[in-house]
């Protein structure tokens, strides 16, 4: 991942202990169960670091800080937005988690469960948004990644014909999510494939087993200051900064586990 330091990132420090995506049964829909541990220690560590997420003193998931400055994804996505984005919405999807995770324990041990549809509910949506909003953010790079190496290059066009009809699919999925949702590239270990998915929300639409390499937020608050309506010109532009290096990344170590 490209980190740039900044007078203008978020202060939530690096030295955080690290929460696994890949442990405990709150998270089993998060798109992570079902994975097994057949990989070398080396692979699990390298999975490990990728499929984990800081927590603040009391074990509670933290805001994963922005790996760049706001304006570093200017002319493709601008400072504010960036702002709005990150320490808005996303710090909202984390209160939100940590909120349903604490009200659902509080139900098992009065051993009473008033409203579980509504926090069952809530634990989906703002556990799959706080994760989606990981995987976006880390996705992406000032400048981004110049061109995939031959390596994901290859991967990609086994499964998908060529990079071009990757590209084609995976836009054309963006841009015709109805109402606020996200594009993803997903490893799925069951069919050992890459799959691109639609979903609307954060979780609806979405398929189990299914390890996100790839996301792209279309919530209109991920791109209506600068694009307004014109979702289309967000995500062609959007290709400008993908991190291709971190979905290579992603996708080894869910491959190296699965």
């Amino acid at each position: 991942m490209n980190q740039t330091s900044s007078a203008n990132e978020p202060s939530v420090s690096s030295s955080l202990p690290r929460r696994s995506f890949m442990s405990g049964a709150a998270l089993a829909g998060l798109g992570l169960a079902g994975l097994s541990s057949q990989a070398s220690a080396a692979e699990s560590q390298a999975a490990q670091e990728l499929f984990t997420v800081p927590q603040d003193a009391n074990g509670e998931y933290a805001l994963p800080p922005l790996p760049y400055a706001y304006d570093a994804l200017e002319p493709s996505i601008d400072a504010e937005t960036m702002r709005l984005h990150h320490d808005i919405h996303f710090n909202g999807y984390k209160k939100g988690l940590n909120a349903a995770l604490a009200k659902l324990k509080e139900f098992r041990e009065a051993g009473d469960y008033p409203q579980i549809s509504y926090w069952e509910n809530s634990l989906a949506f703002n556990g799959a948004g706080y994760n989606l909003h990981t995987v976006f953010f880390a996705g992406m790079a000032p400048a981004g990644t110049d061109k995939p190496s031959a390596a994901f290059e290859k991967q990609i066009s086994t499964h998908f014909g060529s990079m071009d009809a990757f590209k084609g699919q995976f836009s054309e999925a963006a841009a015709k999510v109805q109402g606020s949702g996200w594009a993803i590239l997903g490893w799925q270990p069951m069919g050992n494939q890459l799959v691109i998915l639609q979903a609307e929300k954060h979780q609806n639409w979405s398929m189990w087993n299914v390890i996100p390499i790839m996301a792209l937020d279309v919530w209109e608050h991920a791109y209506y200051l600068k694009y307004q309506n014109r979702r289309g010109d967000y995500i062609k532009n959007w290709w400008d900064v993908v991190n291709w290096d971190y979905a290579a990344g992603r996708l080894n170590a869910a491959q190296s586990i699965s």
